[in-house]
């Protein structure tokens, strides 16, 4: 009786060390694939574009702190040499919420030249604006600036649709305590989101191949 108790015991440890290892899958592979790749402004080696991602605007149409952190980064970059463009990526669903030309707006308000800056108005997620950013822009390497619990996400989704990416992240916005931490348990459920993603080779929104971030990288 004790023996087949301990059975039991084995089994139900074993399936738990498999669903376990289910549920780490994904995580682990999004760290694994991004290791190395997340450094600092001044650390970060040289590529031609920046890749801003949008995070929301207020209510009055400017970025959000968590956009403007992004964003105040990317205008580093820039002046420091790091990069010779800023393609900055979100959401413009409808008229009045047009994310990428707020961010536009706020990086040439921050001495970016209005003709280095690119809007893509349909990066809905993380895995469109990087597709979007190979397919429709060009982009063959980059600089991904985000918030630093993003980074992982946004660096493997990159390097797998053909970019060669690097990942510069804020960590300003961590004194918000808990909506940083909601956000960073978020990205178990988004990296499941990414590999459904990458099973099903998803098609995000695409259309005609434009030309303007590599005007904007030769200008």
């Amino acid at each position: 009786m004790t023996n087949r108790r301990a059975k039991i015991w084995r089994l139900i440890a074993l399936v738990a060390a498999l669903i376990l290892l289910g549920a780490a899958g994904p995580t682990v592979y999004v760290a694994a694939a991004s290791f190395g790749r997340i450094t600092t402004v001044t650390e970060v080696p040289a590529k031609s574009v920046a890749l801003v991602f949008g995070a929301g605007l207020t209510a009055t149409g400017e970025p959000t702190d968590y956009l403007s952190a992004r964003l105040d980064l990317a205008a580093q970059l820039y002046a420091s040499g790091k990069v010779r463009a800023v393609l900055v990526s979100g959401d413009n669903h409808h008229r009045n919420h047009n994310e990428p030309g707020a961010m536009r707006d706020y990086l040439i308000g921050r001495g970016v030249p209005a003709a280095k800056v690119v809007a893509d108005y349909a990066g809905f997620d993380t895995y469109s604006s990087c597709m979007r950013a190979n397919r429709i822009f060009g982009v063959t390497e980059a600089i991904l600036v985000t918030q630093s619990y993003h980074l992982p996400r946004a660096v493997t989704t990159c390097r797998i649709v053909g970019i060669d990416a690097w990942g510069v992240g804020d960590s300003s916005m961590n004194n918000n305590g808990g909506e940083w931490q909601q956000n960073s348990l978020r990205e178990w459920s988004a990296n499941f989101k990414l590999a459904s993603d990458l099973a099903s080779s998803r098609q995000p929104v695409l259309g005609a191949v434009e030309t303007s971030l590599t005007e904007a990288i030769d200008s």
